[in-house]
C-alpha cells in the first residue's frame, strides 16, 4: 500500500496489501465521500476538482469562483475508488491526491465492480458517515447537505437521492426515464419496495449502518444499490429519501440493457434471500411459543404481542416479503 498523508509531510512509503494502493488521510472526518470509477480518464480530473473546490467553498455547484464561499457544513474526505481501470484513471487519481493533500485519498482494486469498490472504500472508512456519488456529478452538489446532515444529526440511518419524487428536477432521455420507472415499479411489485428510486448514484449511510449491511450484500456490481436498500428495508432502518436536481450524462458508457438483465437476476436472488430470512424468523418464533407449553399464561401471550414479528406481505406469486421501513421524504 502506498501512503501519502499530511502527517508525514506527503512523504510516500509503500506496503503491499491485496492489490490495494491508497493515499490515507490520518484524522477522522465526518464524511468519506466515495467516487467509484472505471476507465474515467476523461471525466475524473474535472469532476473531482469541481467537487473539492465546492466543498472548500471556492466555487459554486457550477464551478464558478466565489469570493465569499462557505465551506461544507461537515468535515470530509473524497475517496477515489478505482476498480481495475485500464486507462490513465489511476495516474490522474494519484495527481489529485498530490494536489489536494489531506482532502483526497485513492484506492485501486484489481477487480471490477462498483459494488466491490464501495464495499472496499466504505469497509476501510472511519468516518461518521460514508457516501458515494457518480463521477459525472449528475446530481447537483447543492443537494449534498440534504443528503449528509440528517445522518450526522441521527435523524436517519441512510439517505438516498431520488429522481422520481415530484419535487425533483430531472433532465434525461425518454428511454432512460422509461427504463428507470419500469425498474422501480417492478421492485415495488415484486419485492414490495417502499423507496422510489433504487439506482440514483447519490447515497449515504451512517458508518454503523454500513457495517451492519455490507456483510449481507452479495452483489459486487450495479445491483449493489438495490440490494442495499432492500436489506435496509427488511431490517426496519430509517430511510431519508430526498428530491434532487439531476442531469443525465450523455457520455455514459453503462450498458443499460445488460445492467437491466443482471438487475432482474439480482432481484430474484434477493427476494429468495429475504423470503428465507422471513421463514427462519417465523419458525423461530413458533418454536419459542411451542416451548411455553399448552398452559401458557395470558401474560406470556401479551408479551409475545408486545414484540410482534415483522409484517409480511404476499407478492403476486404468494411469496412473503417483509415490509418494514421507517420512511421520510
Amino acid at each position: 500500500m502506498t501512503v501519502i498523508d499530511s502527517a508525514t509531510e506527503n512523504v510516500a512509503h509503500t506496503e503491499s496489501e491485496g492489490g490495494i494502493i491508497s493515499w490515507v488521510r490520518p484524522k477522522r472526518v465526518d464524511v468519506d465521500l466515495v467516487i467509484p470509477v472505471y476507465n474515467e480518464e476523461e471525466e475524473l480530473d474535472d469532476s473531482v476538482r469541481l467537487l473539492a473546490s465546492y466543498l472548500l467553498g471556492r466555487t459554486n455547484e457550477f464551478g464558478a469562483p466565489v469570493a465569499d464561499g462557505t465551506r461544507a457544513a461537515f468535515t470530509w474526505n473524497i475517496v477515489i475508488a478505482d476498480n481495475a481501470s485500464t486507462d490513465f484513471t489511476w495516474a490522474i487519481a494519484a495527481k489529485l491526491c498530490e494536489d489536494f493533500p489531506g482532502f483526497i485519498r485513492a484506492i485501486h482494486l484489481d477487480e471490477k465492480g462498483r459494488g466491490r469498490a464501495l464495499k472496499t472504500a466504505w469497509g476501510q472508512s472511519q468516518a461518521r458517515v460514508v457516501a458515494y456519488m457518480d463521477v459525472d456529478l449528475s446530481t447537483s452538489l447543492a443537494n449534498l447537505d440534504d443528503l449528509i446532515l440528517p445522518l450526522l444529526g441521527n435523524q436517519a440511518d441512510l439517505a438516498i437521492g431520488s429522481r422520481l419524487l415530484p419535487q425533483s428536477r430531472i433532465r434525461r432521455s425518454i428511454k432512460r426515464e422509461f427504463i428507470s420507472r419500469s425498474y422501480n415499479l417492478l421492485l415495488r411489485t415484486y419485492c414490495q419496495a417502499r423507496f422510489h428510486d433504487a439506482q440514483c448514484g447519490f447515497k449515504a449511510l451512517r458508518l454503523e449502518t454500513a457495517r451492519k449491511l455490507l456483510p449481507l450484500i452479495q452483489d459486487d456490481a450495479w445491483f449493489f444499490d438495490t440490494e442495499l436498500l432492500l436489506l435496509a428495508q427488511y431490517q426496519g432502518l430509517r430511510l431519508r429519501e430526498i428530491p434532487v436536481r439531476w442531469v443525465e450524462d450523455a457520455g455514459s458508457t453503462v450498458d443499460i440493457f445488460d445492467t437491466a438483465v443482471k438487475d432482474l437476476q439480482g432481484m430474484a436472488r434477493t427476494r429468495r434471500t429475504l423470503n428465507s430470512l422471513s421463514s427462519e424468523g417465523t419458525g423461530e418464533k413458533e418454536n419459542a411459543r411451542a416451548k411455553t407449553g399448552a398452559n401458557a399464561t395470558a401474560k406470556a401471550g401479551a408479551g409475545a404481542s408486545a414484540n410482534p414479528a415483522p409484517a409480511l406481505l404476499p407478492d403476486f406469486r404468494g411469496a412473503l416479503i417483509p415490509r418494514k421501513l421507517s420512511y421520510t421524504v
